[in-house]
């Protein structure tokens, strides 16, 4: 695909597919602001040999999960979940169970 600028659909909607979106960038700051200019979150990838800025990067993407280096690996253990329109709350380890469940109190006086 040529000639995609930031903003187009491609690079602001959740296409679940075979599909990658390519955008260069001259500073971390620009990146993450491109890739936070969505009102979706579900995942993200970054791709670095410098893990300094791999966690720089990933505490500022706005998605329920940052993959580093890798993409699709998931811990059953960890939490998943999206950001805004991708999703409430978060499945897996205790956080699924929180989600499924509706606390109850129930006070009762003698």
């Amino acid at each position: 695909m040529t000639g995609l600028v930031p903003g187009a659909r491609a690079c602001r909607e959740e296409i679940f597919g075979p599909v990658v979106v390519v955008t260069p960038f001259d500073t971390d700051d620009e990146v993450v602001a491109l890739a936070n200019d969505t009102e979706f979150g579900l995942s993200a990838s970054c791709f670095t040999r410098d893990r300094g800025r791999a966690h720089g990067v990933a505490d500022r993407l706005r998605a329920g999960i940052v993959w580093v280096n890798t993409f699709g690996v998931r811990d059953w253990r960890a939490p998943f979940g999206g950001y805004r329109r991708s999703g409430v709350g978060r499945e897996g380890a205790e956080h699924g169970r929180a989600f499924y469940t509706e606390a109850k109190a129930v006070v009762l006086a003698y």
